[in-house]
């Protein structure tokens, strides 16, 4: 009967949250909202005090790293890695590590008038030397090297720093130390990172975890609230097999609008009325990076059922039982019809509830271990925090509204 009673009670709480995302225009961001609010229940009594007591804060702005999107370019790429640009699964060529992936996949230009000399790492995790081909007639060489210790200090003093620049600039005295080389006094240096534009998940799910700690061990229930939110919408976006491809929405495949369909559209249908949210307990996570990379590689893992699927659904069915139109906002729009979204589903076998449940429970695997890698402080104190919005606070919120409703997505968008 307790079970029974909180059934209803949930499907409650999910009816209400698809009727918030209608109002909102958004209807994709129905299942960041419920990630994050089911995970608020998998935590220990001692953590609710204060994520029960901000469960709607928690809710409401599990979308804000989306709305982000629309205003600065650098937002996008946190949300997804098209991991199979660079390999084949496990993906091993792919470090593990932040400043080594860029490492690897950073060039050097060295221009001077019409002549440009790209400098293109040659080099894998565990190398002693970080050696470069060498394209172009400023260098004699066809390859030049130095060790590792020299250019991941190097790399941190003259690249890393300048991660969210434009464009990035380097310094030609520094070049001619680093690989004892002379250049023209007339040379410019620049760096172009290759590696970014393919997307940072997992390196940023890591930086946000950290960050969490953090504002654990301070006590500062603002920090807290919007690091752990936003990191519920990047676990969510870890768990969906078409946030690692580059075929990101079946563009390559002749399937373009899957993206949606599979992470939106059949959770709309399906969620409130199917699906088993009772995911567990949270529990410690030993190893941050590799749990991050253990989610992106079992979504990845799913990747061709995803696709392979859809086609031979879409291929058995006749075309008007494919694409039908509902009424939405008092617009009337294109969707996959019912049925074919039915027999999609019905064919994957329980995925999508899968990487539903599994992205609940890691998020609250990781709030959790946050927490006990704080010292697990009485959070219990701080709920009585007031927390103040500046301002300009304030100002921005309204703004990323305002540009969510009204402009383009900076960067790449998942549907394009």
């Amino acid at each position: 009967m307790i079970r029974k009673n909180i059934f209803f009670l949930l499907s409650a709480i999910l009816l209400s949250l698809l009727a918030f995302s209608f109002q909102q225009g958004a209807w994709g961001f129905f299942g960041h909202r419920l990630i994050n609010r089911m995970a608020i229940f998998t935590l220990p009594e001692a953590m609710l005090p204060l994520f029960k007591s901000e469960i709607e804060y928690i809710t409401e702005h599990a979308v804000d790293p989306d709305k982000r999107r629309y205003a600065t370019l650098h937002e996008g790429v946190r949300h997804y890695i098209d991991i199979d640009h660079w390999g084949e699964y496990p993906f091993d060529e792919v470090p593990r590590d932040f400043d080594d992936a860029l490492i690897k996949y950073t060039d050097i230009l060295l221009v001077q008038q019409v002549d440009t000399t790209w400098l293109k790492p040659d080099w894998d995790v565990g190398d002693a030397l970080v050696s470069f081909e060498v394209q172009g007639s400023l260098i004699s060489d066809k390859r030049i090297s130095t060790s590792y210790a020299n250019y991941a200090g190097f790399y941190a003093v003259e690249v890393s720093s300048q991660y969210y620049a434009q464009e990035k600039i380097g310094h030609r005295r520094s070049i001619e130390h680093l690989f004892d080389i002379q250049l023209d006094s007339t040379v410019e240096v620049f760096y172009r990172d290759r590696f970014s534009e393919y997307g940072i998940l997992p390196y940023h799910l890591l930086d946000m975890y950290y960050g969490l700690v953090y504002d654990f061990k301070k006590g500062d229930k603002k920090r807290i609230l919007q690091r752990a939110t936003d990191l519920g919408h990047y676990i969510g976006d870890a768990h969906v097999p078409l946030h690692t491809t580059e075929n990101y929405n079946g563009q390559f495949t002749d399937q373009v609008g899957i993206h949606a369909f599979w992470e939106s559209r059949l959770p709309e249908l399906f969620a409130i009325s199917e699906y088993d949210f009772f995911v567990g307990q949270a529990q410690y996570v030993e190893d941050k990076s590799s749990y991050f990379w253990g989610i992106i590689l079992d979504s990845h893992a799913l990747l061709d059922s995803v696709l392979q699927i859809e086609l031979r659904t879409r291929r058995s069915m006749p075309q008007d039982m494919i694409t039908c139109f509902e009424d939405r906002l008092e617009r009337n729009v294109q969707v996959p019809c019912r049925s074919f979204s039915r027999a999609y589903h019905t064919a994957m076998n329980g995925m999508v509830e899968q990487r539903l449940r599994a992205s609940i429970l890691s998020l609250g695997d990781v709030w959790y271990s946050a927490w006990v890698d704080a010292g697990k402080p009485d959070l219990g104190k701080i709920v009585e925090q007031e927390v103040l919005w500046t301002a300009e606070e304030l100002r921005e919120q309204k703004r990323l509204e305002e540009l969510r409703r009204s402009a383009a997505i900076k960067g790449r968008s998942h549907s394009d």
